[in-house]
């Protein structure tokens, strides 16, 4: 008879979790920068505001970014114009439509990855899936179940209203149960759409203006497994270590609150201060067991919170400009994707460095960092080993 820890001992994998296969989507409405102040205050009847439209205009210029997705279109908006003001009630629209949409997004990017994977998705073990546009009941989590034609004995995990940082957590929970559960095969999507908080300018304070021009919309989704198959899967990055910690003194930091009128927005300006003051921590935490104490050294794949954020984070570590060269590129093609965000910069990193021919997916490096940070402030760190580029 097998003991206890023979059992558990064949429950285990045997290498560590590795991401197999990135899939990413976007919607087809897609929004040049340039022109969004005129969109934003046309559609929600603010072109009186003559001062605030300018402000916005340079505000959208300092931005870093040049165009996003948005599910939302002129046409939608105009059926819903409680969605245009700045608290009108407007829940039960918002809901209608990312209900609907969260899962259909999260279903292209998964389709993607799928087919990157090259798997039949019957060897789906487990699904997680975060999302923070809308609640539901059952959630995404089903929906996509149902429209991937998954399994209905996959193990699924729903993960609501984490914000910006969830990008690692999700890598977090697929590690754990890949290296934990031997041949498990782990599907992660994170789907975000802004309906849920797009909203007028009318008596909007700033830090929830910051919120009308910095997110887009997009999906991203990865399958993580320990012990790839030799020949049938194509290893991109292996998950070392992954750790979680608040900020200190960063309470009220970055705030949302689901209400009648969606979900609100808040930011304190110290925000970018206090993430750069406080990563250097998280990296010798996370980099000490491996002896690395150099940053140029390592690739990065940082959460773009916004420029500041990056520039305080690459100023404060003396990082050279190339280090986030993939964080900057996401955030100026597609905004800040909220939970999405850090895989599509993995995305990009594996892509760019195989086009450049280089010799790893981690731009020619070994040892990589992520970081997602989000609403806490909670701060996620996540240990990266590249693959070698065949």
């Amino acid at each position: 008879m097998a003991s206890i820890e023979d059992i558990r001992r064949a429950q285990r994998a045997e290498g560590p979790a590795t991401i197999l296969a990135i899939g990413t989507a976007t919607p087809a409405n897609c929004v040049k920068q340039s022109e969004y102040p005129d969109f934003y205050f046309r559609i929600t009847d603010s072109e009186h505001m003559t001062e605030l439209k300018e402000k916005f205009k340079r505000m959208c210029e300092k931005s870093q970014i040049k165009k996003r997705y948005m599910h939302l279109t002129e046409e939608i908006l105009k059926e819903n114009p409680n969605m245009c003001a700045y608290m009108a009630p407007s829940l039960d629209a918002r809901q209608d439509i990312v209900v609907v949409e969260v899962p259909k997004l999260g279903k292209e990017a998964a389709e993607k990855a799928i087919q990157e994977w090259g798997q039949p998705k019957s060897k789906i073990t487990h699904l997680v899936f975060c999302t923070t546009s809308g609640v539901d009941m059952p959630g995404c989590d089903y929906q996509l179940t149902k429209l991937l034609g998954l399994r209905p004995s996959v193990k699924r995990i729903m993960m609501y209203q984490l914000g910006c940082f969830a990008g690692g957590t999700v890598l977090r929970m697929a590690k754990d149960l890949a290296e934990n559960n031997a041949g498990a095969r782990v599907l992660v999507v994170c789907s975000e759409i802004t309906a849920i908080m797009f909203r007028g300018p009318n008596g909007s304070p700033i830090d929830s203006l910051i919120g009308q021009f910095l997110f887009g919309d997009g999906a991203a989704a990865v399958i993580v497994g320990s012990d790839p198959v030799v020949g049938v899967e194509r290893p991109l990055f292996q998950l070392v270590s992954a750790a979680q910690t608040l900020l200190p003194d960063s309470h009220g930091g970055i705030d949302c609150h689901l209400r009648e009128a969606g979900l609100t927005f808040h930011l304190r300006k110290d925000v970018p201060a206090l993430i750069s003051k406080h990563i250097g921590e998280s990296l010798k935490e996370a980099f000490d067991p491996l002896g690395i104490s150099d940053w140029n050294s390592i690739f990065w794949i940082a959460h773009p919170g916004g420029p500041a954020i990056l520039d305080q984070v690459e100023s404060t570590l003396a990082l050279k400009p190339e280090k986030l060269r993939s964080t900057r590129h996401v955030l100026s093609e597609y905004g800040n994707l909220s939970s999405a965000c850090v895989l599509f910069i993995l995305d990009e990193m594996r892509k760019s460095s195989a086009k450049e021919g280089m010799s790893t997916t981690g731009e020619g490096l070994n040892w990589g960092v992520l970081f997602g940070f989000g609403p806490g402030l909670t701060v996620e760190t996540v240990v990266l080993h590249s693959v070698a580029i065949n």
